[in-house]
């Protein structure tokens, strides 16, 4: 097995981009052969299993499993992302498909149909080309959640250690493992900025004050601490 970055039960603040594509693979195809085959059951299944994966974890999800234990011993491991907008998505998925499920189970079957669809037709766009509406979706409400309630209009900065700043900085929230993370903050050095970046797994109340709901965010920040530009999440 080639080394894993991440353990995928343990490190579930991250998980590897892959993955969810996988899992969107399995998803859009089998609720695309339950239309094909005319078995709405199969509906209610997919739904199942979503929900117990979201409930008890990635070792009690089908896809993740075959993805984990068979797929990326192989090909190895994915980019590392935050794992938040993927079970947002999937979130959304399981709602959907139990919303078809019951369509079909009260008698509306051209409403299950067409729920089941949309759910294929969504889950299958995600897998080939990595356009993800669910995740979309969870960071930009994210990014809307905290900018109503103002949580990342100004920055203490000596709350993160970084002094008095003598021009313009960037405070980056990420986490150690988040591949994007890693490349945003070499990109932002590399054009010359000065970078303070905060571990939210190490420092959660600040992700918390700052209502990070995704990394990697990075913001331009004045010497008083005034943020002046959002540059990521």
């Amino acid at each position: 097995m080639k080394q894993r970055t991440g353990n995928p039960y343990r490190d579930l603040e991250v998980i590897d981009e892959r993955a969810p594509r996988f899992n969107q693979a399995t998803i859009g195809s089998l609720a695309l052969v339950a239309f094909l085959v005319a078995w709405w059951p199969l509906l209610a299944i997919l739904a199942g299993q979503l929900v117990v994966g979201l409930i008890l974890g990635r070792r009690f999800c089908l896809p993740c499993l075959v993805y984990f234990e068979l797929v990326q011993p192989l090909a190895g491991e994915g980019p590392l992302e935050d794992s938040r907008p993927p079970r947002f998505a999937n979130t959304i998925g399981a709602v959907v498909l139990s919303a078809a499920a019951l369509a079909h189970g009260i008698g509306l079957p051209a409403l299950g149909w067409a729920l089941g669809l949309l759910v294929a037709g969504l889950a299958l766009l995600a897998a080939a080309t990595g356009i993800c509406v669910g995740c979309e979706l969870y960071r930009l409400g994210a990014r809307f959640r905290g900018i109503r309630a103002h949580l990342l209009d100004r920055v203490d900065l000596s709350e993160l250690g970084a002094g008095t700043a003598e021009g313009e900085l960037v405070v980056q929230f990420t986490h150690p493992l988040c591949t994007a993370c890693h490349e945003l903050e070499q990109r932002l050095v590399g054009e010359g900025r000065r970078v303070v970046t905060v571990d939210v797994s190490r420092r959660p109340e600040l992700a918390r004050k700052y209502g990070i709901s995704v990394v990697p965010t990075a913001v331009a920040v004045a010497p008083d601490g005034m943020v002046s530009l959002r540059l990521a999440g």
